[in-house]
């Protein structure tokens, strides 16, 4: 019997097989796909995610895997031009892009060096419950082999379409529609050394330097717009490069794409209930939204160490015990969740641009003390009322 199965082995899965096994329990990590896989992914790991891996222990081998780090941001709005850097957090200032075969990968090793037992192309379908219900394990297929493995706790950290939620009836609590259509590629022989950021009305574009000296550029467009752009996604794709980011549009023209393009229209936004007696869901299976903010990775991290901080002195408990600690997690991802998803859902609009709203970009591109404010806010480190400074007020 383990303590822990817990239910894919990506950016939530992995670090939670990590730190419990760390803590001393005995954790079954099991994934449908195969180790050092791809997976659709902004890529991008705010300040806060950097710190989590420094603090795990993993940031050295994402350094060391050519994976530059990104210290300074540019973002283009208008006629305004943002350069500068972040105040960071814990000591981390520069942000990194790590492809995610890299990333995943990465932590699956490291949960393994831990102590967690590692299964992959392992396909979960169904849950164990004892007489009252309670989630008590897990069954599945892994090849031809049926397999069924019992658990104190079941987490949940299979994505956004989550068979574990599926399994565990676990309901929306928060449902807002789709926002943005999102396509992107790699490309080869474009220098980028900043996270780029380009808005316009209708139209994102950012550029991210990633491993093998490549540059991920993503295009953002109106869900409205889906239908017609899966028609030609490489069509559009350029289109909204070039309409919204004219000067990278012109840099790509010397460059190349070294990968098919990737893309999705099912980006959801969402929160579901995060637990029930015996299983509870972290990362995007429990929360979802629009990745058009890059926030998924960097919250991910922020829930496991959350998660894993109630329950690692309660795991072995009595189930009482272990609930409330559920619970508790629960109450705090959607506290501290809450305010990162309305504010994606702000950017996610690709609404017309107010006055107001340019007034204050302009004052804070004129300051680099309400810069740095202005990125950590866009990392997530601190909230939009940390930038309403004395200074800026008296600007406005």
């Amino acid at each position: 019997m383990y303590d822990a199965v817990v239910v894919g082995a990506r950016c939530a899965g992995a670090p939670t097989a990590l730190l419990l096994a760390r803590a001393g329990y005995r954790v079954l990590l099991l994934d449908r796909s195969a180790y050092g896989s791809d997976t659709l992914s902004t890529h991008l790991l705010h300040q806060p995610g950097v710190a989590a891996l420094a603090r795990w222990g993993v940031l050295e081998n994402v350094r060391s895997s050519g994976c530059p780090p990104l210290a300074r941001t540019v973002y283009e709005v208008a006629d305004i031009r943002i350069d500068g850097y972040a105040g960071g957090v814990a000591g981390q200032r520069a942000k990194f892009a790590p492809r995610r075969r890299v990333l995943d990968a990465l932590l699956v090793d490291a949960a393994v060096a831990a102590g967690a037992e590692f299964r992959e192309r392992c396909r979960v379908t169904g849950l164990l419950r004892d007489e009252a219900g309670r989630v008590v394990g897990v069954e599945g297929r892994h090849g031809d082999r049926a397999f069924t493995e019992r658990a104190r706790l079941v987490v949940g950290a299979d994505g956004m379409r989550s068979t574990v939620a599926t399994l565990a009836a676990a309901p929306f609590t928060v449902q807002d529609p789709l926002m943005t259509c999102a396509y992107y590629t790699y490309w080869s022989d474009v220098p980028a050394d900043a996270v780029e950021l380009y808005e316009r009305p209708g139209g994102w574009v950012a550029a991210l330097p990633t491993n093998d000296e490549a540059t991920l550029v993503l295009a953002y467009s109106p869900q409205s717009r889906f239908g017609q752009i899966r028609a030609d996604p490489g069509r559009a794709y350029d289109e909204q490069i070039r309409v919204t980011a004219p000067a990278l549009y012109e840099r790509l023209r010397s460059g190349k794409p070294v990968e098919r393009l990737h893309g999705s229209g099912d980006q959801q936004n969402f929160f579901r209930q995060a637990t029930g007696p015996g299983w509870v869901l972290v990362g995007d299976a429990g929360h979802h939204k629009d990745s058009i903010t890059a926030r998924g990775i960097s919250d991910a991290f922020q829930q496991v160490e959350s998660l894993v901080a109630e329950i690692g002195s309660v795991l072995g408990a009595d189930p009482a015990a272990l609930d409330a600690a559920l619970a508790r997690f629960g109450e705090h991802r959607d506290a501290t969740m809450t305010p990162g998803y309305q504010a994606t859902l702000g950017v996610a609009r690709l609404a017309p641009l107010h006055e107001q709203r340019l007034a204050l970009l302009r004052i804070v591109r004129s300051d680099p003390e309400l810069t740095a404010t202005y990125l950590d806010m866009v990392a997530g480190i601190v909230s939009a009322d940390a930038l309403y400074t004395p200074k800026l007020l008296a600007r406005l």
